[in-house]
């Protein structure tokens, strides 16, 4: 016996040793080991030692690892991109289907022995393993396929479509196939489909449907059925439409008309990772594409979870019974558990999020954790678990080729299988096996247990669900929601009696009504841990009965305790946020990643996140557009209010934040519009060839970067055209009915309702001449009149002006206009008059008076008296200081008083506290849906500050 192999076998495990050693013998009688190198010798013990079955190839084609060994001794190197090629080239001339299946049958086994052995001997990686099985079989799929398909059409034709063109048979590969991740011994799950429904050409024509199923049937066999040699790869064809009783094989339109009628959720499961793999490639993309709304939904389906837990259950029903414990695929914490966590957020959240369609689960895992849905750390220990278990599945199923999934019971097996996954014993082995699963099955428990409601005297389910049933005696179920901390139990059980009935016949199903009744006692549990359970109970209800005909909303709160937690907080919180997520229920996708909902994204982010917003609707789906653009702006304020209410954002960050959100809005609304009219009229061109620019400006609040809740949007609207000028489209108009027409679909686009509600209402009214004025201003026009006929309160109003989009030429010389406008110099005893009168004017038409209460915005040392101030002395000192009128929004300004020594840096420090307090009280007062009038003796300090400031800046005293 050779040296190197005799040294090689006695490092072997006892148990493993008389084996290989008649092993070798055998192979040298046959003359196999003449010429292999020294590694391929070393490699070649472990690998017989782990693999009985790669033993049985070697003897069985005893020169093949002599013709593979290459120069360098190295053996074997993959050819996968030539697996289709080589396979070819050795059925190109047989004629009859013995043949075929010999050649298939040698060509698999041989190349099962090349992947197994660098598998094994440590030289691929696992994902290579993978894709190396996957691809054999969709090359040797591909032949048979070929070979078959020529004889079938010299026997009945071709298969025709309606319009006279020849269509081919499209084979879908299912499950690990689909995901190039099949292993050694798996089967090959397989759907087949058609373009139409026809007939064949030739003489004896047959319907589509009978051809492909002839076909088909060839296919299965050649590939399937067992010979001499073995057989090619298994095919399991049952998870086509019907099953087993169904048709083998469809066309493209009953495939389509069955998953939009019967498709169940495990069907949309096994769907994630169909590919295909043989026949018609581009037809079967087509035919993903026309079922991807099957698979990917738009909105978020927490059903899933339910869907995928009863699997689960049947699962571990068939281990129980049948003894499976030890399964490393259906058993806790194994392969299919991890394949489970993955595909089911897959399903939930694949319509919204592409980056989660990937066919391979460990492309997905990491997108899971940079999404937020798992965290970094199971995701790597899920990742791992896969890897090894994967390997461990390999090679359990390389040791003698069988469709195994059960670790071993003799002592043989287990040394084999030790030695092959690098272990030194059994025991280690199995150590290692069950670290791995319990990472799994802990991750597993934590995203399908059910959850469960917080306990209170009893059993929580059994009594809150008695309650909500009403088989409670009345004194009972009082006792119990006073127990709760509910002030006033006769008035929850009216409370849930009228719920009750409102919603008895929208939830459809007993599932759904499974659902509903469990999240109803989930929101009575929940809402008693919050300091006013009985205000808070009645918004949940009222949220709950906004979606009660939607059961994948109910499915969120049910499965994620997380989101139920994050809206009871935000209902608790805000009146205001309550009636947001009650008209658009949509928004409860946003309560899923605490980390985003309380750390609103910057501008650019919010950019990138309406585009994709927007994406989903067609190119000419106008209203769909609208409806996206509102439901974009309605889920970003919700962000920004839910940090607001839990005080991790600051009052001037707020602002700046929903300032953003109103400009990318109103930057969308422009962009649209604009391809809407240039598409109708043409380019507003202008006679050097340019296009004519427009410009939209931000007055008000909007203008001064300090938006609430509720805030309209003060705007503006000018452009560069020439009114001799026309647009160059099919319809031209002149420029300056161009531009009146895009304004109005700027409008159009913010203040328009849709069933998404309505963007921003607009407020066109501090254009030049107001109401009475055009629509949208010439620049030219616009720079006259502020320089010619513009009030004092229209230079007020400039101090918060802002170029926002639009122009950057226009922009550019409006920002030069406004500087020249503000830093006139002025008469201040005129100045001081006209703004006087103006704030006393507002003052009488707008100041809400009410006994003992204060109005925030319009009393007297309120908002409105510091805005004037401010604007006062922008328009009284910029002609000395520039820098005051730099910034458009007040906190800047009174910081531009204090470092110009204008003021005093108390004075400014004293009345931009005050301001802030004001505006922050404001903000709270507008969640709760309230005026902005507080108690009559809150902020009386405060008051008495901006007053004396009032008096000292506009010389009160002196004036009168």
């Amino acid at each position: 016996m050779n040296d190197l192999i005799q040294k090689s076998i006695e490092q072997l495990p006892e148990i493993l040793r008389n084996k290989i050693s008649s092993q070798w013998l055998d192979f040298v009688e046959a003359g196999g080991h003449e010429g292999l190198s020294d590694v391929t010798l070393e490699q070649l013990v472990i690998v017989w030692a782990a693999s009985p079955q790669s033993a049985q190839y070697c003897l069985r084609y005893p020169c093949l690892l002599r013709e593979w060994q290459l120069g360098d001794g190295s053996l074997p190197a993959l050819s996968i991109d030539s697996y289709k090629d080589d396979c070819q080239r050795l059925v190109s001339d047989l004629t009859d289907e013995a043949q075929i299946k010999k050649v298939l049958r040698d060509f698999r086994n041989q190349e099962m022995l090349r992947i197994a052995w660098r598998d094994i001997a440590g030289l691929d990686e696992l994902n290579n393993t993978l894709q190396a099985l996957s691809t054999l079989a969709e090359s040797m799929l591909q032949v048979a396929l070929e070979w078959l398909t020529a004889r079938h059409v010299e026997k009945y034709g071709h298969a025709r479509t309606s319009g006279g063109d020849i269509q081919n048979l499209v084979v879908i590969g299912m499950g690990k196939l689909g995901g190039r991740e099949l292993n050694f011994s798996s089967d090959i799950d397989l759907i087949f489909a058609y373009q139409e429904a026809g007939e064949t050409d030739g003489t004896r024509s047959l319907s589509n449907e009978d051809y492909f199923r002839r076909l088909i049937q060839d296919l299965v066999s050649v590939l399937n059925e067992p010979t001499a040699d073995g057989f090619v790869f298994r095919v399991d064809t049952r998870l086509r439409p019907f099953g087993s009783s169904g048709p083998l094989a469809m066309h493209f339109a009953a495939l389509e008309q069955y998953y939009q009628v019967h498709g169940r959720e495990w069907e949309r499961y096994a769907w994630i990772k169909a590919r295909p793999v043989a026949g018609d490639l581009a037809a079967g993309n087509t035919l993903l594409k026309l079922l991807q709304p099957f698979i990917y939904r738009r909105y978020l389906d927490y059903g899933a979870f339910d869907a995928m837990r009863e699997m689960k259950d049947l699962i571990e029903q068939q281990i129980k019974r049948k003894r499976l414990s030890h399964n490393i695929k259906l058993g806790a914490g194994g392969i299919r558990e991890i394949e489970f966590i993955v595909q089911v957020f897959q399903l939930i959240h694949g319509g919204r999020h592409p980056e989660l369609r990937s066919r391979q689960l460990r492309k997905v895992l990491p997108a899971l954790a940079e999404l937020g849905f798992i965290s970094d750390d199971s995701v790597q220990q899920l990742d791992a678990a896969y890897v090894f278990l994967r390997k461990l599945e390999n090679r359990l199923q390389a040791y003698a080729d069988q469709q195994t999934h059960v670790l071993p019971e003799k002592d043989t097996g287990h040394a084999a299988i030790a030695l092959a996954m690098g272990f030194p014993g059994w025991h280690q082995t199995v150590a290692a096996i069950d670290a791995h699963r319990l990472h799994v099955h802990d991750q597993f428990d934590r995203v399908f247990a059910a959850p469960q409601t917080r306990t209170c005297d009893g059993d929580p389910q059994t009594e809150l669900m008695a309650l909500w049933q009403e088989t409670l005696p009345e004194e009972t179920a009082e006792a119990l929601l006073q127990d709760e901390g509910f002030s006033e139990p006769d008035s929850i059980l009216e409370l849930l009696s009228k719920f009750r009935d409102g919603i008895r016949y929208r939830a459809d199903g007993e599932q759904s009504h499974r659902r509903l009744n469990r999240c109803v006692i989930m929101l009575i549990a929940a809402a008693s841990g919050t300091e006013n359970p009985d205000i808070v109970l009645e918004r949940l209800l009222r949220v709950l009965r906004a979606i009660a005909g939607r059961s994948n909303y109910v499915a969120l709160l049910v499965e994620n305790p997380m989101a139920l937690s994050q809206l009871v907080r935000l209902c608790a919180a805000s009146p205001w946020i309550t009636e947001q997520i009650v008209q658009s229920p949509m928004l409860l996708d946003s309560l899923l990643d605490a980390r985003q909902l309380y750390s609103p994204p910057l501008k650019h982010a919010l950019q990138e996140e309406l585009q994709s917003f927007v994406s989903q609707a067609a190119e000419n789906d106008i209203e769909q557009k609208m409806n996206l653009l509102r439901r974009f702006k309605q889920t970003s304020v919700l962000r920004v209010a839910a940090a607001d209410v839990s005080d991790v954002m600051p009052l001037m960050v707020v602002s700046d934040r929903l300032t953003d959100i109103a400009e990318v809005v109103v930057e969308h609304a422009l962009k649209e519009a604009w391809a809407q009219t240039i598409d109708r009229h043409g380019q507003p061109l202008l006679p050097n060839g340019n296009v004519a620019g427009f410009l939209v400006i931000a007055y008000g609040k909007f203008g001064g970067i300090e938006l609430g809740y509720s805030s309209d949007l003060d705007l503006v609207f000018v452009h560069d055209g020439q009114s001799e000028c026309l647009s160059d489209g099919q319809r031209p108009v002149s420029h300056e009915a161009f531009f009146t027409r895009l304004g109005q679909r700027i409008i159009h686009w913010l203040n328009t309702y849709t069933p998404a509600g309505r963007a921003y209402e607009v407020d066109m009214r501090l254009r030049p001449s107001g109401q009475s004025g055009l629509l949208v201003t010439s620049f030219d026009a616009l720079e006259n009149y502020q320089h010619e006929k513009a009030w004092v309160w229209e230079h007020q109003a400039l101090v918060r002006a802002r170029a926002i989009c639009g122009s950057s030429v226009l922009k550019d010389r409006f920002n030069r206009l406004r500087h020249q406008i503000l830093v006139k110099p002025r008469d201040e005893q005129t100045l001081r008059r006209d703004v006087i009168e103006m704030r006393e004017k507002m003052r009488t038409a707008l100041e809400k008076k009410i006994p003992r209460q204060f109005d925030l915005k319009q009393g007297v040392g309120g908002i409105a008296d510091i805005e004037f101030i401010v604007q006062y002395n922008a328009l009284r000192w910029a002609s000395k200081y520039p820098k005051l009128i730099q910034y458009s929004d007040n906190i800047r300004i009174l910081e531009a008083l204090g470092s110009n020594k204008i003021w005093t840096v108390e004075q400014t420090e004293t009345i931009s506290e005050v301001y802030r307090k004001y505006r922050s009280h404001k903000h709270r007062l507008a969640l709760q849906e309230l005026p902005a009038h507080i108690p009559d003796e809150l902020y009386i300090d405060e008051r008495e500050q901006v007053a004396l400031c009032w008096k000292r800046e506009l010389n009160i005293s002196t004036e009168k």
